[in-house]
């Protein structure tokens, strides 16, 4: 026997009893929980609001013997489809879970349950003058559980690393029902395989997150930013070479194209000139003392063929200013179509003059309008498909181009995701871009940690 959402009625019965108001099954919230950023959905068949991890844990069990698929879910702010529960089953949101269990300034770590705010813990840090270096822009909203499912960055990962190089430590229960420990709260180890690292970026198909244990870093002292203007992207895929190969790195290198610069101009009201061939925003953190010396640097490292003008943005209003043209310009896209394909592919430094004008060579082919932008300094370009959904022949050529741009970025050395994942969207491009005897082995260890391969099925791995 079944109820309403597909579910067997024992499991029915099982879930109730464990999480009591944490269990819902009525249609108004399974469809609450159905889609993600990527404006994909699906009906999951029941809804999960854990506030322990030994509910977590009955949950797994009980899934795993009924084989329901299990999908996690902090606050569905991906873009790739990661969250949504294409194959149905049970949604387990963690937004009840969202306690910040420890701040240890001593150690500089934070213990942290998944379902807490990124924003949230960093208002919690700034007392005691820690940050926590993931910054992605739904930071005010995405929890820490999601930016570790799915290796989130930001522009501060140019100098501080993204999520898997800030995370010491991970609690996690597995595919089959147990409660695993990964790591432990000591920035050195060397005891047996780096697993916590593993779960990271691995979207939920591998176990859940239920604690983790983060590195910390010092808020820095003072920040100085600059914004170079340059006639076009090579001139400042040229800078980019020279900013990250002399001693001083950036906290911060965003790129900008033409595109962009115009859009940021004319929807975002920035003061940038008609003639912007690209733009590179730089920052540099650190002492008081030391920061004028390290500014210089960039300074001069920016500095070369093609640059238009360079602006310092020394004090914090100026600075607040310039980056917030750059934070406006994902939702600013939405002006000039109604729908978008935002991808975050990587590339080296170096060929990113090649992506970009590659692209547009594909945007005038498909005669579509594509947008890039992103953290230079990892080589991490934003590419933004414009088209109309409601049209199905912009919608073909808008997939046909995204094609492209897998197949261009990954001839020029790159590889399909810095900061989103893979998710749906880009699971079929995986044998482009991983080699088959290691696909063989990414399956391997999901099957080590999902034996029934209940956990988000249909994500990351091609079948």
């Amino acid at each position: 026997m079944t109820l309403t959402g597909g579910l067997p009625a024992e499991l029915s019965r099982r879930c109730a009893a464990v999480l009591g108001d944490g269990w819902r099954e009525d249609a108004s919230e399974r469809l609450t929980y159905a889609y993600d950023n990527s404006r994909r959905h699906a009906l999951p068949d029941a809804v999960a609001l854990p506030r322990t991890r030994e509910q977590v844990v009955e949950l797994l069990r009980a899934c795993r013997a009924h084989r329901v698929p299990v999908v996690a879910r902090g606050r569905g702010t991906n873009t790739t489809g990661a969250s949504v529960p294409v194959s149905g089953g049970i949604v387990v949101s963690f937004e009840r879970m969202d306690r910040i269990v420890d701040i240890r300034p001593g150690d500089r770590c934070a213990i942290v349950e998944p379902g807490v705010l990124n924003g949230d813990l960093q208002a919690a840090l700034a007392p005691h003058g820690l940050f926590w270096p993931p910054d992605p822009t739904s930071a005010a909203f995405s929890t820490v559980g999601g930016n570790l499912a799915c290796n989130a960055g930001g522009p501060r990962a140019v100098k501080y690393g993204a999520s898997r190089d800030n995370v010491l430590a991970l609690t996690a229960v597995t595919g089959a029902g147990e409660l695993i420990v990964c790591g432990s709260a000591t920035t050195k180890g060397a005891t047996g395989y780096d697993l916590q690292r593993l779960l990271v970026g691995s979207e939920g198909t591998l176990a859940l997150i239920v604690e983790a244990t983060l590195r910390l870093v010092p808020t820095p002292a003072s920040r100085h930013a600059l914004r170079a203007i340059y006639r076009d992207v090579a001139s400042a895929a040229q800078a980019v070479a020279r900013l990250m190969a002399q001693p001083v790195t950036p906290s911060m290198l965003e790129f900008m194209d033409a595109h962009a610069v115009r859009l940021a101009r004319e929807a975002g009201g920035a003061d940038l000139p008609a003639s912007a061939g690209a733009l590179l925003m730089i920052e540099a953190d650190g002492d008081v003392a030391d920061l004028p010396a390290a500014v210089r640097a960039l300074s001069m490292a920016a500095t070369g063929e093609g640059l238009i003008s360079l602006d310092d943005a020394g004090d914090d209003t100026a600075r607040e200013r310039l980056w917030s043209a750059r934070k406006a310009l994902s939702p600013a896209l939405r002006r000039l179509a109604p729908g978008k394909i935002n991808e975050d592919v990587v590339v080296p430094v170096s060929q990113i003059p090649a992506l970009v004008d590659g692209v547009q060579d594909i945007a005038g082919e498909a005669c579509l309008p594509i947008v890039c932008f992103g953290h230079a300094g990892n080589g991490n370009l934003h590419v933004n498909i414009l088209f109309d959904p409601a049209s199905g022949d912009e919608t073909l050529r808008a997939d046909a181009a995204l094609s492209r741009v897998f197949a261009l970025t990954l001839s020029l050395g790159g590889t399909l995701s810095g900061e989103h994942g893979i998710g749906l969207a880009k699971r079929d491009f995986m044998p482009r871009a991983v080699s088959a005897p290691t696909l063989a082995l990414m399956h391997a260890v999901k099957h080590a940690f999902d034996p029934d391969g209940i956990l988000n099925p249909g994500k990351l791995l091609p079948a």
